[in-house]
C-alpha cells in the first residue's frame, strides 16, 4: 500500500503555511475593519456593538419578526440530504454531508443580520462551523482571492443559480459562519436551512441559503444580485446597497 505520509505532511505544512500568510496579511488576526471605513466612518444610530460601529447601520429599521425574502424558489433539502462541495483553487478539496459538517469545530455566536430592504433583526443566536475553519480545512493557493458561495434556489423559469463572491479576507472575518442552528432549532428551511451562509458585517444577500458550494477563485465574479445592480461590497455602515 503506497506511503501517504509524505503526502499528509505536505498538506499540514501548506496549511501552516496559508495560516502565517492570512495572520501577516491582516496583524489584527483577520479581524478587521472594513476598508471603507479608513476614509468616511461607519454611519448609523444607537450604541456601539462589539465591533464598535453603530448598533444600527444607516437607513435600517430594527425589527422583532424574520421576514422571508428569496427568489420565489425555496428548495426543500432534508438535513440528511445535504451536501457542500468546497473546491476551486484550494490543496485540500472536500465534500461534505451533514454528518460531517458536525464533525468540524462547532461555534455559538450571537450577531445581527441586516437586510438591504432596510430592515435589521438583532442578538441572533446562531450555531454553526466558522468559514475560516473551514477555509483552513481546504487550503487555498496563494492565488486563490475570492470565494464564490453557491445556493440550491434557482431564478424561477430558469437554472440560474442563486450566487454571491467574497474577498478571501471578509470570508476569513470569525463570525462568518455555515449555521445549521438558530436559536436553539434547526435554522428554518425558508430562512435557507439545512445550512446557510451568514455574513454579519456585510449585507445579508452575501449570506448565501441553502448553500451547496464554495469556490476559490484568483478574481471576483460578481453574483445574481451584484450584476443586477446591487454593490458588490454591501457595507451596511456606509449604505453601500446599490453599485456606483
Amino acid at each position: 500500500m503506497p506511503d501517504s505520509k509524505p503526502g499528509a505532511r505536505n498538506l499540514v505544512e501548506r496549511r501552516e503555511r496559508f495560516i502565517q500568510r492570512a495572520i501577516e496579511s491582516r496583524p489584527e488576526t483577520v479581524d478587521v475593519a472594513l476598508d471603507s471605513e479608513a476614509t468616511e466612518p461607519p454611519q448609523g444610530q444607537g450604541p456601539p456593538n462589539r465591533h464598535g460601529r453603530p448598533l444600527v447601520p444607516v437607513g435600517q429599521r430594527v425589527v422583532k419578526n424574520w421576514p422571508v425574502l428569496d427568489l420565489g424558489h425555496t428548495p426543500r433539502i432534508e438535513r440528511a440530504a445535504w451536501k457542500l462541495t468546497v473546491g476551486g483553487q484550494v490543496a485540500n478539496p472536500v465534500t461534505l454531508d451533514f454528518e460531517g459538517l458536525l464533525e468540524l469545530t462547532q461555534v455559538e455566536d450571537e450577531s445581527d443580520f441586516h437586510c438591504v430592504t432596510g430592515w435589521s433583526r438583532l442578538d441572533n443566536r446562531w450555531r454553526g462551523v466558522r468559514l475560516r475553519d473551514l477555509v483552513t480545512l481546504v487550503v487555498p493557493e496563494e492565488s486563490a482571492r475570492f470565494v464564490k458561495f453557491t445556493g440550491s434556489d434557482r431564478a424561477p423559469g430558469s437554472d440560474v443559480a442563486y450566487t454571491t463572491t467574497l474577498p478571501l479576507e471578509r470570508a476569513l472575518d470569525p463570525d462568518v459562519l455555515l449555521v445549521h442552528t438558530f436559536e436553539d432549532e434547526p435554522l428554518p428551511l425558508e430562512h435557507g436551512g439545512p445550512v446557510r451562509v451568514i455574513t454579519p458585517r456585510l449585507y445579508a444577500w452575501k449570506g448565501t441559503k441553502w448553500v451547496e458550494a464554495i469556490e476559490f477563485l484568483p478574481e471576483d465574479e460578481l453574483g445574481f444580485w451584484e450584476v443586477r445592480g446591487y454593490s458588490n461590497t454591501a457595507e451596511p455602515w456606509q449604505n453601500d446597497r446599490y453599485s456606483r
